[in-house]
């Protein structure tokens, strides 16, 4: 896990030392462990490194075959890709160095790679720059058009910092973060910011793109269409998914929630580990959300799991919350935020790798929306029909522009009805919400963060069942939880749950109009906003629906002037609010 940065020059075009510097620095928390950097006629690159595999000699930039590679993510099946490449002369043990030799072997080498990755190529033969992100879109990647050529970097913000991006805001953007809780499509917050799609491949020539390949996160495949060979098919699949994950030289351990995806990782954890497997859960202070670490607890103990709790109070999320909204700076409004953030400070202390259930209910179709979704006429609901803030009478603009990234994730997607929900999901939802917050909670502590259900070969097994074994009798991840019923009952898979949440409501309904005043006075706040409303929403924060809106208003007003003004966030969230 790294940051990596550069530049894609165009022909006579130098990028000064300072600004390579520059980038550097402001990927020094996502790399704690060195940097690197490679400067030629095509390309500046710069990397700074988080030591997981081959500790001694996996620094980059690394070269062969004519080229040099930046990465960050892991390529979890290195060791089998080095074996089909008997004939390299391999320098390194990186997980990374494989690459460099498949790129020269076949255009669409990205097919190869089962992992996580955002990786920059300098191909000296080809004269090109590669620049690809894996397919789920697990590892970040931004990039910025200007007079040098096409600059990169794995966080927004380093390129703002290098002044390789102007930091110019979106106000539409920041809308669509208000309804939606994240921004879709390619165009982040930032005016001239884009991500690189998921799966996308670009090479560019002279610093301009000159031709793109798309990869697919879900592979055509094939899977037993009979529950009992269903059963074993997957767990032969989650075995060797979890297998590579565990694949570091650096300890590592599980987020584990009370649900069933991380409860499922735990039970392969067990059985594939040879010493204890160390999770770690978060609890609140607050009554008003269900706590999680008992449940947690019973699933650690009946495989002889250490197990650490830690508890977030409202003290915490206010002296921190600021803190946490600053490593977003590609905004989610996900109060999910406020429990990764902490367990990823927790974690550190005796890790350095995470597996986490993050994508369970997307490859195996968890939530209720995509139920409903797949409804037959007339009883289908379109997800997210509605923004968090519709019929709260708040925000200036009462239109649906909000969701046309949205909506065209729906139109693209195919399948039946169950399977076009997942994958409208996995589309926008998952890479833009989820694995974002995942990454930057992560990274701010130097923590690594890995997802076993977001493998290739997961997705393709999950995509060929029938939707009978994905949703049956009002459950989702049906065959997950037979699975789990079986190899770990204690989790009690098929009992009704309530569903994971954070009490922003009841912490933010104690503050009341006081902290609607503050939040009002932020200068976004006040542009998305009708004069007077903001306060009056904060004094019916108790009820859930405006709760979650002002959850979101008091995210808007911290983010927008730590990453849209520049200014910094020191102290608690009413002394930050409360600067001018």
């Amino acid at each position: 896990m790294c940051g990596i940065a550069g530049i894609a020059l165009k022909a006579g075009a130098r990028l000064a030392p300072d600004r390579l510097a520059a980038l550097a620095a402001a990927l020094a928390h996502r790399g704690p462990d060195g940097s690197g950097q490679h400067v030629s006629a095509r390309a500046a690159l710069v990397q700074t490194r988080l030591a997981i595999i081959d500790l001694a000699t996996g620094d980059q930039p690394l070269f062969g075959a004519g080229a040099a590679l930046i990465g960050n993510g892991e390529i979890y099946n290195n060791p089998e890709l080095r074996r089909d490449l008997a004939g390299c002369a391999f320098r390194t043990g990186s997980d990374c160095e494989p690459p460099l030799y498949l790129a020269r072997a076949a255009a669409d080498f990205m097919g190869r790679l089962r992992g996580m990755y955002a990786i920059a190529i300098d191909d000296a033969e080809d004269r090109v720059v590669k620049l690809l992100r894996d397919p789920f879109g697990i590892k970040p990647l931004y990039i910025a058009a200007g007079p040098m050529g096409l600059a990169f970097a794995s966080e927004p913000q380093a390129l703002i910092a290098a002044g390789l991006a102007a930091r110019s805001v979106d106000a539409a953007k920041l809308h669509e973060l208000l309804q939606l809780q994240f921004t879709a499509g390619a165009a982040t917050a930032f005016t001239g910011v884009e991500r690189v799609t998921p799966g996308a491949m670009l090479t560019l020539r002279d610093g301009a793109v000159v031709a793109r390949a798309d990869h697919d996160p879900i592979e055509p495949g094939t899977a037993p269409q009979g529950e009992d060979s269903a059963l074993a098919a997957l767990d032969r699949v989650m075995a060797e998914t979890v297998e590579l994950h565990q694949r570091s030289d650096v300890p590592y351990g599980l987020f584990l929630s009370g649900g069933i995806d991380s409860a499922a990782i735990l039970a392969l954890m067990a059985r594939l580990d040879t010493g204890r497997v160390q999770a770690f859960t978060a609890g609140f202070d607050h009554r008003s959300v269900a706590d999680e670490r008992d449940a947690a607890g019973a699933s650690a103990a009946a495989v002889g799991a250490r197990h650490e709790r830690i508890e977030i109070t409202e003290a915490m999320m206010w002296r921190h919350l600021p803190q946490i909204v600053g490593a977003l700076d590609d905004p989610v409004a996900d109060y999910a935020i406020i429990p990764t953030w902490f367990l990823a400070r927790h974690a550190r202390g005796s890790v350095k790798v995470v597996l986490s259930g993050e994508g369970g209910d997307e490859i195996f179709a968890g939530y209720g929306r995509y139920r409903a979704a797949a409804r037959g006429w007339p009883f289908a609901r379109r997800m997210r029909r509605h923004g968090a803030f519709d019929g709260l009478d708040v925000l200036r603009d009462a239109g649906t522009a909000w969701r046309c990234g949205i909506d065209q994730a729906h139109d693209r997607a195919t399948g039946s009805a169950l399977a076009r929900a997942q994958r409208e999901d996995i589309a926008e939802w998952l890479p833009n919400d989820l694995l974002i917050k995942l990454d930057r909670c992560l990274m701010a502590h130097g923590v690594e963060g890995r997802t076993p259900f977001l493998d290739r070969e997961v997705a393709r097994f999950a995509f060929a069942l029938p939707d009978r074994l994905r949703a049956r009798r009002g459950f989702g991840k049906f065959l997950l939880r037979r699975w789990l019923e079986r190899h770990l009952p204690q989790a009690r898979p098929f009992a009704r749950k309530q569903g994971f949440d954070v009490p922003v409501a009841g912490w933010i309904a104690g503050q009341g109009t006081r902290l609607g005043a503050l939040v009002a006075r932020s200068p976004m706040v006040g542009q998305l906003t009708q004069p007077g409303r903001v306060i009056d929403l904060f004094g019916r924060a108790a009820d859930p629906r405006a709760g979650v809106a002002c959850w979101r208003l008091l995210f808007l007003a911290l983010w927008y002037r730590r990453h849209g003004l520049g200014l910094p966030c020191d102290g608690d969230v009413f002394d930050v609010l409360a600067e001018r």
